[in-house]
């Protein structure tokens, strides 16, 4: 049985390596690690094995990238989210950049368009 557990727990790290880089490349640079978010579709969570070993994975993940991390399935997708406390100066930064993009989809959405 020992030989199993072991095949259990290397599949697991790999999982977490997986969902750690995974986690690593969706961060914003500019935000220094904050606001994380992975989002994982219905054939990402089939090839990744049982939700809740993907669950937990993505928690280690988070736990390595000092994410306080929470997980919720919604319509098949997973959510994998860093709720920790954003400093000020970030969260300026990220609804700066929110309104922005807001004001580029309305000025494009009041050009006449060619057909």
């Amino acid at each position: 049985m020992p030989a199993k557990d072991e095949l259990a727990r290397r599949r697991y790290e790999r999982l977490v390596a997986r969902l750690e880089s995974l986690m690593r490349a969706a961060l914003k640079p500019a935000y220094k690690g904050y606001y994380g978010q992975l989002i994982l579709g219905a054939d990402d969570l089939a090839e990744m094995g049982e939700l809740k070993d993907v669950r937990r994975a993505a928690r280690e993940a988070g736990r390595r990238l000092g994410w306080k991390t929470t997980t919720h399935l919604v319509g098949g997708r997973l959510f994998v989210l860093d709720e920790r406390e954003v400093p000020e100066s970030i969260e300026r930064l990220a609804g700066d950049a929110a309104a922005a993009a807001m004001d580029r989809f309305w000025e494009e959405s009041r050009r006449p368009r060619l057909t």
